[in-house]
């Protein structure tokens, strides 16, 4: 009988191996099974922080139980557009199901995607169909790699079993706040491409959706282009599943134009805040933060009548380019698994409303985060450098002129400039209210020093694409919108959530008629 242990302490300086021993005491004899089931920190008291550790251990070998899923023998043809986490989870599943789904990615594979974004961080030549935003993995592929998240499906799981079945550490399994690295995520998609391929699926990278036919309603054929050659091909379908990410705006327009049902929706902009580690590191855990992992931070402040929060923050990480169109700049975060960089940097992020750019008009929002990005690339001096300042010159509007103990980490170049002519005005005062305001509870967040690099405007999608309580589109049947671009997540584990979620849809669709 499988025994459970909570609340289990160790000092910060202890060696795992204790909750063996810990374990073998309860027994009275080795344990045959064991298993670390969670492990958070607990550093309240900053003079006295440990690890915190559930446990569960048994005198006879115990299997873990993976649910079975069932499988059907089926010749439907079904299409996952996208391959981000909700497209890749989503044809995980399928093929689980029986499928042998086709993804289309209008990217590049992982490995020659990544040499693409090297390249313009380097040297800022962008390929407009394969960069941070477009390509295997999405844009989670040049991230932190964060697998945590506010929501609470129970598909969320499956969601960390897959990513550690296919190479990411089985540390995800347990971790309070598991993450992977933009190192550890190239292997991994690898490895679930081999798993695709292995089993019947297949890819075609460097293809566009341009557009579709229908009969009666159903969707019958995509529309494709090869972004290289610019050659359209046909693909008939039986259904697809749309997971195109956040930043597919021409996709949007095609399907707007095309007469799909969509909403507009509420999102958020703002910029990336860089300190150094270690000072994040000694804000949060004193004189020991040199024996814990790199700091992170999560801050929300009702400052000002806009709520200002901070989103993908990257410890130990560096601010990167993720334009996708030309004539702007966008801006994210990365971090390595080992999250050893000078700098940690976040999002931090102010909540626009519908009326602020046009609640009436289907894309107003995607106009209006383009038009702050085109602004930011003129002020950073139209060749994709990123506009900057120090915060003690924000906060009281002057013109920045040399960093001090924080270096700026963007390797596309950046110049000074005030982000006050960049973004909208209750933005910037949103921003001038928070950091004071959250430098309260996280002590140095308001360092003078502190670079602001603009500008994060791909927080979320601007539109949504709206589907029924089966997963289609209202508007044409056999179509799933899924995942972050289609409105439905948020992050990299929700959308792999929604992928298996649609997955489970289109297995409900089918499996009486194989």
């Amino acid at each position: 009988m499988i025994k459970r242990l909570d609340n289990v302490k160790l000092n910060i300086t202890e060696n795992e191996s204790k909750l063996f021993e810990i374990a073998g005491k309860k027994l009275g004899r080795r344990p045959a099974y064991f298993k670390i089931l969670k492990k958070s920190l607990d550093a309240r008291d900053k003079n006295n922080i440990f690890w915190v550790y559930s446990i569960a251990f048994s005198d006879k070998r115990e299997s873990d139980g993976q649910k079975c899923i069932e499988r059907i023998n089926t010749p439907k043809k079904i299409a996952v557009i996208g391959s981000g986490p909700a497209g890749l989870f989503c044809a995980l599943r399928l093929i689980e199901h029986g499928f042998a789904p086709v993804i289309i990615e209008r990217g590049e594979k992982a490995e020659d995607r990544r040499n693409t974004t090297l390249k313009f961080f380097g040297e800022r030549i962008l390929n407009k169909n394969s960069n941070v935003q477009f390509g295997e993995g999405g844009a989670g592929t040049f991230s932190d790699g964060k697998l945590n998240t506010q929501t609470h499906d129970g598909l969320n799981r499956d969601v960390l079993r897959l990513f550690h079945k296919f190479g990411a550490p089985e540390e995800i399994l347990y971790l309070n706040k598991p993450h992977i690295g933009s190192d550890i995520l190239l292997t991994v998609l690898q490895n679930i491409r081999s798993y695709v391929e292995g089993n019947g699926g297949s890819y075609m990278f460097n293809t566009r959706f341009i557009g579709f036919s229908q009969n009666n309603g159903e969707l019958e054929t995509l529309i494709l282009e090869n972004t290289v050659t610019g050659k359209q091909t046909e693909l008939k379908t039986d259904c697809a599943v749309l997971a195109c990410g956040h930043s597919a705006r021409d996709t949007f327009e095609m399907l707007a134009k095309c007469g799909l049902e969509m909403q507009s929706k509420d999102f958020a902009i703002g910029v990336r805040i860089e300190h150094l580690a270690k000072q994040i590191g000694f804000a949060q855990y004193g004189k020991n933060y040199i024996n814990l992992p790199t700091a992170d931070y999560k801050l929300v402040s009702h400052a000002h009548e806009r709520t200002v929060f901070t989103f993908c923050m990257c410890p130990g990480g560096v601010v990167i380019p993720s334009a996708s169109e030309e004539g702007g700049v966008v801006t994210n975060g990365m971090s390595l698994y080992a999250r050893n960089a000078e700098n940690s940097n976040a999002a931090l992020m102010v909540q626009m409303k519908r009326e602020d750019f046009g609640a009436d008009d289907l894309f107003a929002g995607m106009r209006f985060q383009r038009e702050i990005e085109m602004r930011a690339y003129e002020a950073g001096g139209a060749n994709y450098s990123a506009p900057v300042q120090l915060y003690k010159d924000f906060a009281v509007d002057k013109s920045s002129c040399g960093f001090v103990s924080v270096k700026p980490s963007y390797s596309a170049g950046v110049s000074f400039a005030p982000l006050s002519e960049v973004l909208p005005k209750i933005t910037v005062d949103a921003l001038k209210a928070a950091i004071p305001d959250m430098d309260r509870r996280l002590k140095g967040f308001a360092c003078p020093d502190a670079v602001l690099t603009g500008v994060e405007t791909r927080f979320s999608s601007p539109v949504k694409i709206v589907r029924n309580e089966d997963g289609e589109s209202v508007s044409l049947k056999g179509l799933y919108p899924c995942g972050e671009g289609s409105g439905y997540s948020g992050g990299i584990t929700s959308s792999a959530a929604d992928g298996l979620k649609t997955a489970e849809k289109v297995f409900e669709k089918y499996k009486n008629l194989s």
